[in-house]
């Protein structure tokens, strides 16, 4: 497969730059998701490594050759798009085949590399269909087959999955994960959808106006934001943020005080930190357990049971926080509960929204996809000796 290398990358229409400055390495064989809310970038970053935009400036490597002068179909890449942009006159076969064709490729090698796109695919049944005779989900997988007769170097997805309904793109992301560990690929996926890129990233790159706020393994997003803005996108529902005073602070943590009063010794550097200072707490809402003797209270507003969870959400002063309880709990909208957390699991963001460093390691903190599947095969096999 590749490598790809954004040095400096800038994208400027007019007098609006919408691409700042993007640095970021792509390394061979990884699945990288370019995530972030509408109109940040990702897709403009993603045209410009396709060649369908141009950079202002900066440089764009792959395998260490510059490719900013080389047109789109010589730089050895794929692009499955938004749209299927099927042929609805043509069969499976040939649509997934029709670039080979004009390509001049022999028609029994073309039907070879479609045979075993569609083998790799389970469309192998479906090779004499014409588009109207296929599912959402089926058009999209003869969109991506398109791609790989290709054999690019690198597959670039522009949010193939949101024209799909929720059951279906549950079933699409299990089917590109176990592509990409088939193909073995170069893989870079767009989307807005921060599950999507929980579930399939070996790495994650968060983007907001055109800036890269934080690059990292799905794990090391969810345990180490860099930031608010990150703290608060990646992990559904969002993470909770409660404004704390600091009472106490050191090299060795950050006391603070609680809405209510009581005070907590969070394990982040506060050295820089003095008495009477204004920060945000964050906590997950899987992270925050109903505790009668919990330092936080508050009156739930509203219940949703979802089956085996609860969300919670409990007004607590002027803001509401969301919490997460079995799916069984007892409680009822208006009964007034009181709440609380483990000091290792929450963060703290100073006044320009930065987190401060915590003392601690998650040990998944650096687990992308691959890596977690690795761990968890050497565990088994170690339980099992």
């Amino acid at each position: 497969m590749a490598t790809l290398q954004l040095r400096n990358i800038v994208k400027q229409f007019d007098d609006t730059q919408v691409i700042k400055g993007v640095d970021l390495d792509v390394n061979d064989r990884e699945f990288v998701v370019f995530v972030g809310p509408s109109g940040c970038g990702k897709s403009t970053l993603l045209r410009m490594i396709a060649g369908l935009e141009s950079a202002s400036s900066g440089d764009i490597l792959i395998d260490g050759q510059r490719m900013n002068e080389v047109g789109p179909s010589d730089r050895g890449l794929a692009m499955v798009f938004q749209s299927y942009a099927l042929y609805p006159h043509m069969t499976v076969e040939d649509n997934m085949g029709f670039s080979l064709r004009l390509a001049g490729v022999p028609k029994a090698e073309r039907r070879e590399k479609v045979r075993e796109a569609a083998r790799i695919l389970q469309l192998d049944p479906l090779l004499d269909r014409k588009p109207k005779a296929l599912s959402g989900g089926q058009r999209q997988r003869v969109a991506i087959g398109r791609a790989i007769v290709r054999n690019p170097s690198i597959f670039l997805f522009d949010e193939p999955l949101s024209n799909l309904d929720a059951a279906l793109r549950v079933q699409m992301r299990i089917e590109l994960a176990r592509l990409h560990e088939e193909l073995d690929a170069t893989m870079i996926y767009v989307t807005h959808d921060q599950i999507e890129a929980m579930t399939m990233a070996d790495k994650i790159v968060v983007l907001q106006g055109g800036v890269v706020e934080q690059v990292g393994s799905p794990m090391e997003l969810y345990h180490h934001p860099r930031n608010r803005f990150v703290a608060g996108f990646i992990g559904s529902p969002k993470m909770n943020f409660v404004p704390v005073e600091v009472t106490e602070a050191g090299a060795e943590g950050v006391s603070v005080r609680l809405p209510g009063g009581e005070s907590r010794t969070i394990p982040v550097d506060g050295s820089q930190l003095s008495a009477g200072t204004t920060l945000e707490l964050g906590i997950r809402p899987e992270h925050l357990s109903l505790d009668d003797q919990g330092p936080m209270a508050g009156e739930i507003q509203v219940l949703e049971r979802l089956g085996g969870q609860t969300s919670l959400y409990v007004r607590m002063g002027e803001q509401t926080v969301t919490l997460m309880a079995d799916g069984d709990v007892a409680h009822r909208v208006h009964d007034r509960v009181r709440f609380g957390f483990a000091p290792d699991r929450a963060h703290l963001f100073d006044g320009d929204g930065l987190a401060l460093p915590s003392l601690e390691r998650h040990p998944l903190a650096g687990l992308g996809r691959q890596d977690n599947r690795a761990s968890s095969s050497t565990s088994s096999m170690a339980g099992g000796q």
